[in-house]
């Protein structure tokens, strides 16, 4: 194994999404992650397709309703590092694999609990989907300009943005406070609590007069090519939104509606749309591709790996012969391996429990 977490061992207890994406951050980060899954063990031959969700660790087959399936499954967080599990709230305990019986067996173990509202509240038990955690915590507050709550982001953002990767901070922070103690602790993260973190942003311009947010701004906006491609344009700051102006051949001889009066924004909206529909997107990439304006290309999946700036940074990589985002942090004495590809329900349980025996 390589990279900074080589020799920690994680056990995933397979579920939702957010569950699965902390085990493909971790396990790209060098740990080496073993998924307990609950359906019976894969038939050998053909794999399904690649899923990025599941790649680069080993899989365990286990019937978590019978005693004994129970019981390896503690077997094997005896040897753990870090258990992650996105059980609702009580249904760990209910099977007999919750913090009170694995801490006790294995006081060192990180216990990750990861749930949509978190364990506390009448909501507790609740389904978390991200636009109602996105729109309770702030995260959707309404555009001044318009009055009307911001569009929905992509549906990624409260439960891989914010409730997964603040749950990985806070598995990393239990392990390194771990060495000092030398005891485990339960780390409890909801989604609700990483979107309201991640909406800090949203309440800062609430807290201060005079900001507001820019998200229904012709400067910070999507606009169709002639081509029916878009582009998205970002250009905040007064340099970016100047040379925005010049590659649009839009003079600001003072006769420009004013970007920062909300009211003349439709107009100006209109200006800038009717610029971009005159040439198709291919044209306007490679004149903004030159020009630091805050302009980008709206890209599929597919062509995001082929961009110069991504393939400068290796953002994707090749699994089992589909491209997938790599690992994001890049380290320099401690470089993390290939991840390695999705296993088959079951493909690992006799070597995995001999190895962690």
């Amino acid at each position: 194994m390589a990279g900074p977490l080589a020799g920690v061992r994680v056990l995933e207890f397979a579920g939702s999404a957010p569950t699965a994406f902390v085990g493909t951050v971790l396990s790209g980060l060098g740990a080496d992650v073993v998924r307990v899954d609950r359906a019976p063990a894969a038939p050998a031959g053909e794999r399904p397709p690649e899923n990025p969700l599941s790649r680069g660790r080993r899989s365990v087959a286990l019937d978590l309703k019978s005693p004994e399936g129970i019981e390896r499954a503690l077997s094997l967080a005896d040897r753990a590092d870090i258990l992650v599990e996105g059980f609702r709230p009580g249904v760990a305990d209910r099977l007999g694999i919750g913090p009170e019986t694995a801490l006790v067996r294995n006081p060192r173990l990180v216990y990750g609990r990861l749930s949509g509202w978190g364990g506390q509240g009448e909501w507790a038990g609740r389904a978390a989907h991200d636009l109602a955690v996105l729109a309770l915590t702030g995260a959707l507050d309404t555009d001044p300009a318009t009055g009307a709550p911001v569009p929905p982001p992509t549906a990624y953002l409260s439960s891989f943005a914010g409730g997964a990767n603040a749950h990985v901070h806070g598995l990393l922070a239990a392990l390194h406070e771990r060495e000092r103690s030398g005891r485990g602790q339960v780390v409890d993260t909801a989604l609700a609590d990483g979107a309201a973190l991640i909406a800090t942003l949203i309440h800062q311009w609430r807290a201060v007069p005079g900001n507001h947010t820019v998200t229904d701004a012709p400067h910070y906006s999507f606009y169709a090519a002639a081509d029916g491609l878009h582009l998205a344009v970002a250009a905040i700051e007064p340099r970016l939104y100047q040379n925005l102006l010049e590659q649009l051949d839009l003079t600001d001889d003072g006769t420009l509606p004013d970007r920062a009066d909300p009211a003349a924004w439709p107009e100006l909206r209109a200006l800038i749309a009717a610029r971009f529909a005159t040439r198709d997107r291919a044209h306007w990439v490679k004149l903004f591709d030159a020009v630091d304006a805050g302009v980008a290309p709206v890209l599929t999946a597919a062509e995001a790996a082929g961009h110069h700036q991504l393939a400068a940074r290796g953002a994707f990589v090749d699994v089992g012969g589909t491209l997938q985002p790599a690992p994001a942090s890049r380290f320099g004495r401690t470089p993390a391996g290939a991840p390695g590809r999705a296993p088959l329900p079951g493909e690992h349980t006799d070597e995995v429990q001999a190895e962690w025996a």
